[in-house]
């Protein structure tokens, strides 16, 4: 099972390299779009240069959602969770 999860973070990170699809939320939208999904498998990394932040990397219905907060994300006890060294999503 973990091995499905892990095709599926790596297919996601394909299809945003490749079409540069990211949608981004301010933490309490991103947050909404978790509740619509049953277990939500979430990708979750430390960044920032001169202040860190929490970055945190979802998927819905195709779409990639993402947002970065200053604290923690109270995320729901039904969400599985990736710690990722890294996690870069490009500008646009």
């Amino acid at each position: 099972m973990a091995g499905a999860h892990a095709s599926h973070v790596a297919a996601l990170a394909n299809a945003i390299k490749a079409n540069g699809v990211v949608v981004r939320l301010d933490p309490p939208e991103w947050l909404k779009v978790l509740k619509r999904t049953e277990s939500p498998l979430i990708v979750i990394a430390r960044g920032g240069v001169f202040r860190r932040s929490y970055r945190y990397l979802t998927a819905y219905r195709g779409l990639a959602f993402y947002t970065t907060s200053e604290q923690p994300l109270v995320l729901p006890g039904r969400a599985e969770l990736i710690s990722a060294k890294s996690l870069s999503i490009p500008d646009i």
